[in-house]
């Protein structure tokens, strides 16, 4: 082999080597000519927002930021930390949610069908009518009445007083007043010999008394008046 056909096949060795360089070099040739517009766009676009916070932005205050974010490192520590500690609770929570918010959903179910979201806002349209027929003096008047009929109801609530309208409400029932007979003047004074009447006589004179106590002092004494104690 001659000395040129020696160089010839190292140029063309040399060649091989290079070719793939070569086309590497284009490659990045060309992917930095299109890089280039995007990078002008990206570059004109930055300025733009830049020079919307300029007038609120200095580099002062982004030194300031770095400062006192330097000096409260502990504080976000605590929040990282307390940021964990809620992850947790609600990791642990969920569980109990899963088994309680149907629960919930069905205790609610039962009080719609039981009616008692109907009541509700039945008591609600009450109190809005009340509101819109009477205003804050009317209503602090009858409120001074439920007080007052709360404090009557109280005193009915004595075991003698129960007793005794116990008793009055079952006459009525032991009554058949279509055979009440007519009674003329004699028949009132034989029925006077009769015990029951005797004793009715004695408890209507024993109410009469009572009642005039209401003209002295406006409310029935602690007393009991008894039959017994007309006379006196």
């Amino acid at each position: 082999m001659t000395n040129e056909e020696l160089i010839l096949q190292r140029l063309d060795a040399l060649e091989a080597k290079l070719t793939p360089l070569i086309k590497d070099r284009q490659k990045w040739t060309e992917f930095k000519d299109d890089l280039i517009p995007l990078q002008n766009h990206a570059v004109a676009l930055f300025i733009e927002q830049l020079q919307e916070v300029e007038a609120g932005f200095q580099l002062e205050d982004a030194l300031t930021l770095v400062k006192r974010s330097m000096r409260s490192i502990k504080n976000f520590l605590f929040i990282l930390k307390a940021t964990d500690n809620i992850i947790d609770f609600v990791t642990d929570l969920e569980p109990l949610l899963k088994s309680a918010v149907p629960k919930m959903i069905e205790h609610l179910d039962e009080l719609e069908r039981k009616g008692v979201f109907r009541i509700v806002k039945s008591m609600l349209d009450i109190r809005a009518k009340i509101a819109a027929a009477y205003d804050h003096h009317d209503i602090e008047q009858i409120g001074d009445g439920l007080v007052a009929l709360l404090a009557l109801a109280k005193k009915m609530a004595d075991p003698r007083t129960l007793a005794f309208l116990e008793k009055m409400a079952e006459i009525p029932a032991s009554l058949d007043l279509s055979q009440a007979p007519k009674v003329g003047p004699f028949g009132l004074i034989s029925a006077g010999f009769n015990p029951e009447v005797k004793e009715g006589l004695g408890v209507l004179m024993a109410l009469t008394k009572a009642m005039a106590k209401l003209k002295t002092d406006g409310h029935v004494p602690d007393k009991v008046v008894r039959p017994a104690e007309i006379a006196s």
